[in-house]
């Protein structure tokens, strides 16, 4: 009989990050619950039968030592699901805030790229294992109401499909998940008028069954969209032009 996977959850006090923990324990997965946010994320953990670690993902220190802890905890590492995420709230504008502009940039950006840093050499360890990043369809289109979310997601995406090789030469897979307006934190603030004007919110499970098929899959480089009344699929990435003589 095989051991139960091991799996790290970061922004799993609330949002996708709880829906993802919540479905990893829920078929036998143990969990480790990263957050910024002791008090939920602790009860999330006690929830799951698992355990919590406090993590700033920002922090690459943090990163390594969130890792560090659930293998000490678990014996070793099979999954990471880089969720942790903030929106911006500002543009380019008088309204930009240099502070702001680092924290959002740190917690979106960084903490994927420090966290799966922090992972692999777990991963190794372990022979191999397998990633998913959240992005968003703000990774894949245009946001005018929030650019500098945008950038850093449309960042994660590229980083995700440059990372694919990985498969081949760690047997570490990699994706992204990309959802449209869910059931989170960051909808928060303008909720009701999203629907006011009548846009369906995703629930963050439908969100969870698609990281979990990402997790069970032999894909890796692939970002897939999460849409309400769709089907998740891989976005469909048109190749740059090639040059000419």
């Amino acid at each position: 009989m095989s051991s139960p996977q091991v799996a790290l959850v970061t922004g799993a006090a609330s949002g996708l990050g709880r829906a993802v923990a919540t479905a990893l324990a829920a078929r036998g997965a143990q969990v480790m619950c990263a957050d910024v946010d002791e008090a939920g994320g602790q009860a999330v953990a006690e929830e799951l039968g698992g355990t919590f670690v406090r993590c700033d993902v920002r922090s690459l220190e943090e990163n390594r030592a969130a890792v560090a802890a659930t293998e000490a905890t678990y014996g070793g590492l099979d999954l990471l699901y880089a969720n942790a995420g903030v929106s911006s709230g500002i543009g380019l504008g008088e309204e930009f805030d240099e502070e702001r502009y680092r924290h959002v940039m740190g917690v979106n950006l960084d903490g994927v790229v420090f966290g799966i840093h922090a992972a692999l050499p777990a991963f190794e360890r372990r022979g191999g294992g397998a990633i998913v990043a959240t992005a968003s369809l703000a990774g894949l289109t245009a946001v005018p109401l929030d650019p500098l979310y945008a950038a850093n997601k449309h960042a994660v995406v590229g980083l995700v499909r440059s990372l694919a090789a990985m498969k081949e030469q760690r047997g570490v897979r990699i994706n992204a998940v990309c959802p449209g307006f869910s059931e989170s934190k960051i909808i928060a603030p303008f909720r009701e008028a999203l629907v006011a004007q009548g846009l369906p919110i995703i629930p963050a499970e439908q969100v969870a069954d698609t990281v979990l098929a990402l997790f069970d899959g032999d894909m890796s480089g692939e970002c897939w969209f999460v849409q309400a009344g769709r089907e998740s699929q891989p976005f469909g990435f048109r190749n740059i032009p090639g040059p000419r003589a």
